[in-house]
């Protein structure tokens, strides 16, 4: 869970179709006793389903990037001696929990899938034609289903960790969890979500390092647009702060800045409890300009250092305490 995958892919257009019925036999059992014969055509079988399911182990949709057409196959037709078709086998697709699938046509969101092992039946199979042993004359079969959907990935995250970019975002993530991204002194190192795991399987943290945020993220400026749809989805913001201004910028107002941005994308988003957290508290300037901050912004603020793991233990208790 914790590695990143460089080639995230969040949105994702396939085209789906569900199987045909088989059809209707046609037949008369005759015998030295029968003159006329008596019908005994079977049913054919159902086509097959189109299923989506949600799967905990898969993180992007990058498989549909190469594999977008999928096929159910037809149910078997019919036969003599009331013999009914088989049916076909579902197809089952796999996407990743938080996957919200829109259809084409309509523009009309179909379904969100949220939880492991969730299912949904996109395409129905047709059904399969009648034999002549309940009619005189074999009835058609259905044709399956056919439908061109969209794949929108929202990350399932407890908390997400947002700021400007070379706030030490990565940093952070890598020392209070189990993943392990790209860290380099340059902004936009980490250029995908990531997921990480805090604590154990009975009392874990799931958070994302969401990529930097700029002035002008929420109209997509720097992909922000598509990073802040990630953010809707989490519980809690850590609003990580550069609190020695290492960029040359002002702590309070790029405080001021990425809030904006979050109101400006979307008011819920904009409400969601927020963590304030000072960080690089070990570099000179960070004080003093905590001072300021703190009159500025009238916020509870978490002073840490992540790069040398400085106030992560009160940091991680107040994560714990905001779920």
């Amino acid at each position: 869970m914790g590695q990143p995958d460089t080639n995230f892919i969040d949105s994702a257009k396939i085209y789906v179709e569900a199987g045909s019925g088989g059809r209707g036999c046609q037949s008369y059992y005759r015998d030295k006793y029968t003159r006329h014969g008596i019908p005994n055509g079977g049913n054919g079988g159902r086509g097959a389903d189109i299923i989506i399911k949600a799967d905990r182990n898969l993180r992007t949709l990058i498989d549909f990037q190469y594999n977008r057409h999928f096929y159910g196959s037809h149910g078997a037709h019919g036969s003599s001696k009331n013999k009914k078709g088989r049916d076909a086998d579902d197809v089952i697709i796999r996407v990743p929990c938080g996957t919200i699938i829109k259809d084409v046509e309509t523009d009309i969101v179909l379904r969100s899938l949220e939880k492991d092992g969730e299912t949904v039946i996109i395409a129905k199979g047709g059904l399969g034609g009648k034999g002549n042993e309940h009619n005189h004359t074999p009835t058609d079969p259905q044709p399956g289903e056919k439908r061109d959907l969209i794949f929108d990935l929202k990350l399932l995250a407890d908390a997400g960790v947002i700021g400007f970019p070379n706030a030490g975002k990565s940093t952070l993530i890598s020392h209070i969890s189990n993943a392990h991204p790209k860290i380099a002194a340059y902004p936009f190192t980490t250029r995908f979500p990531i997921l990480g795991v805090i604590g154990d399987k009975g009392e874990s943290i799931v958070i994302a390092d969401i990529p930097g945020l700029i002035e002008g993220s929420s109209h997509g400026r720097g992909l922000g647009d598509r990073f802040l749809r990630h953010v809707e989805r989490t519980k809690v913001l850590v609003h990580l702060v550069d609190m020695a201004a290492v960029e040359g910028r002002d702590p309070v107002n790029d405080f001021k800045i990425i809030n904006q941005e979050l109101k400006t994308y979307s008011n819920n988003v904009y409400k969601k409890p927020q963590i304030v957290v000072a960080n690089k508290m070990d570099l000179p300037g960070a004080k003093a300009n905590l001072t300021k901050f703190k009159k500025a912004t009238r916020k509870k603020v978490y002073p840490i250092s992540a790069l040398k793991s400085e106030g992560l233990e009160e940091l991680i208790e107040a994560i714990r305490e905001k779920l």
